[in-house]
């Protein structure tokens, strides 16, 4: 029995990873997505880490603080562009303005002898992104007046070279930010979209070029020669199944090895439970392609069907954004849907910590899922 179905499996496979709507699909299409939408949405949920721009208005003779200044905004992961006219500061979406002094004395000459100055600082777009910036924004500039204080009280002149000597000088008073547990904040970027692509790619490769391949072979009276071979029916179900699911361990090897090398997957300390996830969705995903082969009519038919299955289900479960930041019952909804359990488990394995232990229930409803639709396939598979 298992060796006709390893003939059948092997033939199987090698023919559909020879049509160039599988090696598309399959190598090409999943590379991707995985760059461009793993790079738009690298900043979803985190800041990036390249420096922002932030537009610096002063007078030419404001004198040596703007300098100290900007350096602090600096170490805040700012680019301060100088901006001397108002319609270059316009340009830009942070503007940070140093009022020119109607006395005639610069702002460095200003402060230094007590003169309160306000320093404008505007930004466009949204609101909670400006308030962070005003927080970074406000520690540059109590920074600055802090260390000022610290001059005026030693009673050292003021000058760059005392401003750079209290730099140097280690904090009395430091914050060291260390991990309280597991990740709170929800995936993005690469974290969120290969694993989710994934999923989504191989359920949408073996519900199409999977499925239509049965439909096709039914078509053209394929199964009904094969019937008539000395090979079993379970054998030709069970060859037909392990084909599919030999293409879907190829699409997820080839997608966890790109992941680790091309865009430095990190895929956590418990890889081999990661893999037995992966192993029991392309189980799940296999079986559904023996039904949907056997139950569609027409190749088009299955088409149809394959992709709107496959969206919907993404959709829900949350193959295309985390499903952390969407309402409470949305996040119950995606846990209906068998891609909604492998997304929970790959999230858990990959981006909060958990350990292996954490996935055996998805693991578990994986595999129920599978026997079952594998069942089904079986009594419904039909070679003409």
């Amino acid at each position: 029995m298992f060796q006709s179905a390893w003939f059948i499996a092997r033939k199987d496979v090698a023919y559909l990873l020879r049509r160039r709507e599988t090696i598309v699909w399959v190598f090409v299409m999943p590379f991707l997505f995985f760059y461009f939408i793993g790079t738009v949405t690298g900043g979803f949920s985190v800041r990036p880490t390249g420096a922002d721009l932030l537009a610096l208005s002063a007078s030419s003779d404001a004198g040596f603080l703007v300098d100290e200044l900007v350096r602090r905004l600096e170490k805040q992961s700012y680019r301060v562009v100088r901006a001397p006219t108002e319609q270059e500061l316009a340009r830009y979406a942070r503007q940070l303005v140093v009022p020119m002094q109607t006395d005639g004395r610069s702002f460095t000459e200003a402060v230094l002898t007590g003169k309160a100055v306000e320093l404008n600082f505007m930004r466009k777009g949204d609101e909670l992104a400006a308030n962070f910036d005003q927080v970074r924004v406000v520690r540059a500039v109590y920074g600055l007046v802090a260390d000022l204080a610290v001059l005026a009280n030693s009673s050292v002149p003021v000058t760059p070279d005392a401003l750079a000597g209290v730099r140097a000088k280690p904090r009395a008073l430091s914050v060291k930010v260390v991990s309280a547990g597991r990740r709170l904040d929800p995936p993005s970027g690469f974290s969120q979209t290969i694993p989710g692509t994934m999923v989504m790619f191989t359920m949408l490769v073996l519900l199409t070029s999977g499925a239509i391949m049965l439909v096709i072979e039914r078509e053209q009276g394929l199964l009904r020669r094969l019937a008539s071979a000395p090979i079993s029916r379970g054998s030709i179900v069970l060859g037909k199944w392990a084909g599919r699911m030999a293409l879907a361990i190829v699409q997820i090897t080839f997608g966890m090895i790109m992941g680790a090398v091309v865009f430095k997957m990190d895929w956590g300390h418990s890889l081999p439970m990661v893999a037995l996830v992966l192993f029991g969705w392309a189980s799940l995903a296999a079986s559904l392609a023996i039904v949907l082969g056997s139950v569609a009519r027409t190749p088009g038919q299955s088409i149809g069907i394959g992709v709107l299955s496959t969206m919907v289900m993404a959709a829900l479960g949350g193959c295309w954004w985390p499903i952390e930041i969407t309402p409470p019952w949305m996040q119950r909804l995606a846990l209906a849907f068998p891609t909604g359990w492998t997304m929970d488990a790959l999230h858990k394995l990959v981006n909060f910590g958990y350990g292996a232990e954490a996935a055996v229930p998805h693991v578990a409803a994986l595999g129920v899922a599978s026997l079952m639709m594998g069942f089904i396939g079986s009594r419904v598979f039909k070679f003409k």
